[in-house]
């Protein structure tokens, strides 16, 4: 499903439970600013029938999102990006960044791959379309 420039999907084979899948990748989006605040998210049965999951699984990201304070629903409009103090997103930004390079580096420390060797792979890396 597409949110203005977001694509959600999910993957079967991560392990990662698809509520979860969800909120990760709602909120890279915002770490990321492609939805900013105010940005209206799918609604719950739009985003169920497009990614063919149950409608529950959909509520409960939201709502953990909600609890968080990261999005807010508006009853009869829908849910949207909440207003979140930009020092707030950039110490969540960052820690996000640090946990996921510490991972990346680790699983190259375990393939073997030298650190020189990671900076080349990074630089020359072309994501497939």
């Amino acid at each position: 499903m597409k949110a203005r420039g977001v694509v959600i999907s999910l993957d079967p084979a991560r392990g990662v439970p698809f509520y979860r899948q969800i909120i990760q990748q709602i909120e890279h989006a915002i770490l990321g600013q492609r939805l900013l605040p105010g940005d209206r998210l799918p609604t719950i049965r739009a985003l169920a029938i497009d990614l063919k999951i149950n409608p529950n699984t959909i509520a409960r990201a939201y709502g953990e999102l909600e609890i968080r304070g990261i999005v807010t629903t508006q009853v009869g409009n829908g849910t949207f990006v909440s207003d979140q103090p930009p020092s707030e997103v950039d110490d969540e930004r960052n820690l996000r960044i640090s946990e996921t390079l510490a991972r990346f580096l680790r699983d190259m420390r375990d393939l073997g791959v030298e650190r020189s060797e990671v900076i080349d792979l990074v630089k020359n890396f072309k994501e497939e379309a």
